[in-house]
């Protein structure tokens, strides 16, 4: 009788959270996004209740936090490509409309005109469809923040479902999975934050002592590129190289690429992830940039977060095969973790 129950209750849940998923399929994306973000700031809000904060004080507290850290992490974008996109057009029209290149006494003259004009209507493009999404931007802040307080109000919730359709002899299954998913939703959040972060100040120094007319502007950028793993802020180091070459700044190139790749690509990470080392989710660079690749690709933004998550937990899954039976006595870990 209760097996059945457990075979029942675990479609109701499978049909129940497909059904959500399709009437939410418009905020799936603001969905996903509050449920990593109220994962990884849990351990705050468990820290305000053990110091005596109620718990009610304690989320709101957490939430607010979460909020201004969607913020941060939107609006310097949205403010690079909508308010700066004339400065980013400027750097555009410097490039030279023909580039002459002499190679074993054969001359090439490379026709450059149509590649910046189409750059140009790019940022154009882009600049209005951020200003057309205004609106529905702010209204998936606020779902984000409801949906973050709603989870933190309620951690057990989700654990209780999982744990309650689960045989306990299996309890183990979901532990790893969840320990896994706690792991590299920090690596996501927590260790790229903080490798954005110290890029932006350490690019903001270099492109303004080498004279750069924008140089916060291009820090953002640097900033942002560090969430694509492997190629990184380096992209944007090699075109500021090449451009500088293309304009005849030999000096500034040369000085651009040697400090760009070793003060603003390598540096980051070199420092903050060698600190924060046992926040890495155990996931190599490559399957990370796999993830990641896949993840944007099929499911668009959202697919930075959801691409690396599910590369690994299929990982986690692997070993477990590995190991055959798992072992037992790790069971009641996430419910621990989970309130």
């Amino acid at each position: 009788m209760l097996r059945n129950r457990r075979r029942l209750l675990t479609a109701l849940l499978v049909a129940v959270a497909a059904l959500t998923a399709v009437v939410l399929a418009e905020v799936l994306r603001t969905v996903v996004f509050a449920v990593t973000v109220a994962y990884v700031l849990y351990p705050v809000r468990q820290r305000l209740v053990g110091r005596g904060t109620s718990v009610r004080f304690a989320c709101v507290a957490t939430t607010v936090v979460a909020f201004f850290a969607a913020v941060l992490l939107v609006v310097p974008l949205l403010y690079v490509l909508y308010r700066r996109r004339s400065e980013l057009i400027e750097i555009l029209g410097q490039i030279p409309d023909v580039v002459p290149l002499s190679v074993s006494g054969f001359e090439l003259v490379i026709d450059m005109a149509p590649y910046v004009a189409a750059a140009e209507v790019w940022v154009r493009q882009v600049a209005l469809a951020v200003a057309a999404a205004a609106p529905r931007l702010v209204l998936e802040l606020v779902v984000f923040t409801f949906l973050v307080y709603g989870i933190l109000r309620r951690p057990t919730a989700v654990g209780a479902a999982v744990y309650g359709v689960v045989p306990p002899e299996y309890h183990d299954i979901p532990t790893r999975l969840h320990e896994r998913t706690r792991e590299t939703l920090y690596s996501i959040y927590v260790l790229q934050a903080a490798t954005a972060t110290a890029t932006f100040g350490l690019a903001l120094v270099v492109f303004w002592a080498l004279g750069y007319g924008s140089p916060a502007l291009l820090a953002v950028i640097a900033a942002v590129l560090q969430f694509v793993p492997v190629i990184g802020p380096s992209v944007l180091v090699v075109a500021l190289s090449a451009g500088d070459l293309l304009l005849g700044e030999t000096t500034r190139a040369i000085a651009v690429l040697a400090l760009g790749l070793v003060v603003v690509s390598f540096v980051p990470d070199a420092v903050i992830r060698t600190q924060l080392a046992d926040w890495t989710g155990r996931i190599s660079p490559g399957l990370y940039f796999v993830g990641f690749v896949g993840g944007i690709l099929t499911l668009g933004a959202i697919g930075l977060i959801v691409g690396p998550l599910l590369v690994s937990l299929l990982l986690e899954v692997i070993d477990m095969f590995a190991e055959g039976d798992t072992a037992p006595g790790r069971v009641g870990a996430a419910g621990d973790s989970t309130e």
